[in-house]
């Protein structure tokens, strides 16, 4: 079966740490702060593999962490960077957040995305050396990388889309064709995954085409195997509708064309409006005439230009493929989804949300953003606790504490560092 939908875990690397070093050298007394920068975390990035049509990639790995940065070292070494990790998804993949379901990227083209941005290194404590701040005894902690839980959705890109009901003869239209090579018996639902292939005509023009695997009625609420792959046709920019019309199964062939449009219709009334061509299949084995004229009249009152071919013999085939060029280049080019997913700014102000609680006589403050400032601070050095409190007051922390009933002595925890409140 295609393994064509997926949700999967990703963290990117986090930012090494900053060293706190100061030189140390024969003869040299007073060599002053060295402590090099940490290494960047490594990043997660998809990229389009043009030779892959499932996600079975991540059929039994479900977590992808990026590699972290390493820590700065004495004497101004730069920590190493995280090594990026880089996934491979098939062209068509729509990226989706797990939590609210929204469209993050649709890797519709060739090429990469950066899905979870590594984390920054930490400065080392040579950056905080000032004329009246000659000894830091701090660095920067790195930055966590991002963490995202994903689905990923794998969307068939075609221009055409071969659809009806199983048996019907879609599979060995396609193999005709082109060079591709799906299954082919005679039972139904031979076909199990969608099949793609490019169609060459004379003079440098083509057009890819996918056999999505027979629909029966039910299929747009869960019945048999097409609803599983209806998702696939939205992608098409044209429908070519095969039946069978040699009715030898004792259907009615318009009945079967009227089914199948129903349960476009029912799964998307955009996808029922598509351009449709019908592709009369099995007209060699049909032996009364008036059955190919009935099912002609019916489709030139619905207005759907029909081919009778038999793609066992070749018969008409030509002049379908032909028909879909020209109906091709009256259409809209291949649908694509937009993003929909806003990325929050961690530097930006808005962003710096905080909580304040008070639990058995002690003012809790937790928010994100506090938790990273925490990890840049050195608790044992003086004028890294007075930038803290800075941050605190510019932050609003301050004011909300006492908006909140704390006053002079009250404690205050912010993950686990516990102090005496000052205002």
């Amino acid at each position: 079966m295609l393994f064509d939908n997926v949700k999967i875990h990703l963290e990117a690397g986090n930012g090494g740490n900053g060293a706190v070093s100061f030189h140390r050298e024969k003869y040299i007394s007073h060599g002053g702060p060295d402590g090099g920068d940490g290494g960047k975390g490594g990043s997660i990035i998809f990229r389009v593999d043009e030779g892959a049509n499932t996600l079975t990639f991540y059929r039994y790995k479900r977590k992808f962490k990026a590699k972290n940065g390493e820590n700065g070292g004495t004497m101004k070494f730069h920590g190493a960077n995280g090594a990026d990790l880089i996934l491979p998804v098939p062209l068509g993949t729509v990226i989706k957040d797990a939590e609210s379901g929204l469209v993050i990227k649709d890797m519709s083209e060739a090429g990469d995305f950066l899905i979870c941005k590594g984390g920054k290194g930490g400065w080392g404590n040579r950056h905080f050396a000032t004329p009246t701040r000659q000894i830091p005894r701090f660095a920067k902690s790195g930055l966590l990388g991002e963490v995202k839980d994903v689905i990923l959705e794998l969307k068939l890109i075609a221009d055409v889309g071969f659809v009806g009901l199983p048996n019907v003869g879609k599979s060995s239209l396609l193999a005709r064709i082109s060079s591709a090579r799906p299954k082919i018996a005679d039972y139904h639902f031979t076909t199990l995954e969608p099949s793609v292939g490019v169609v060459e005509l004379s003079g440098e023009r083509a057009f890819v085409a996918a056999d999505i695997p027979g629909l029966i009625e039910g299929a747009s609420q869960g019945l048999g195997l097409g609803h599983e792959f209806l998702k696939h046709v939205d992608r098409c920019r044209l429908l070519v509708h095969v039946v069978d019309v040699s009715g030898r199964e004792g259907r009615d062939p318009w009945e079967d064309v009227q089914l199948i449009n129903r349960e476009l219709y029912q799964y998307s009334p955009e996808l029922a409006k598509q351009k449709q061509i019908l592709a009369a299949n099995k007209c060699d084995l049909v032996e009364d005439p008036a059955q190919l004229s009935t099912f002609r009249q019916n489709a030139e009152k619905a207005g759907v230009p029909v081919v009778f071919i038999s793609a066992v013999t070749g018969e008409n085939v030509k002049d379908l493929l032909e028909l879909t060029y020209q109906t091709l280049s009256t259409l809209p080019p291949v649908k694509t989804y937009e993003s929909e997913y806003i990325t929050e700014d961690p530097a930006d102000p808005a962003n710096h949300d905080f909580t304040v609680r008070k639990e058995n006589g002690v003012y809790v403050v937790e928010g994100d953003w506090l938790y990273r400032v925490m990890g840049n601070i050195n608790f044992d050095d003086r004028e890294s606790l007075m930038y803290f409190q800075r941050i605190l007051r510019k932050n609003g922390v301050i004011d909300a504490l006492v908006e909140n009933g704390a006053v002079d002595g009250d404690t205050v925890s912010i993950y686990d560092f516990e102090f005496d409140f000052v205002t």
